[in-house]
């Protein structure tokens, strides 16, 4: 049996918001860490940017965020899946 499923509209406009943002995400951080060491430090958009060292800070932090999350949900799910022991 094959089921149809669509996005909703709401589903939709989430979904190319989230694109939109790691779109947007993406062309900073590659601007910020790739171009910007090429442009003279001087030029104004360097005032649009962070200091580089947070090029590497930021990702680090939002990686041991991500793993942080990710180990809290799976010990709740292995928590909540437990078997109790049989007592004889």
């Amino acid at each position: 049996s094959e089921i149809d499923v669509e996005a909703t509209g709401a589903d939709q406009a989430v979904g190319f918001g989230l694109v939109g943002f790691s779109l947007s995400l993406f062309t900073y951080y590659t601007i910020w860490v790739i171009v910007l060491p090429f442009v003279d430090s001087d030029h104004v958009i360097h005032s649009y940017f962070l200091p580089r060292e947070y090029s590497v800070i930021l990702p680090g932090v939002a990686a041991l965020i991500l793993l942080l999350f990710v180990g809290t949900f799976i010990g709740v799910v292995t928590w909540k899946n437990r078997k109790p022991k049989k007592v004889d």
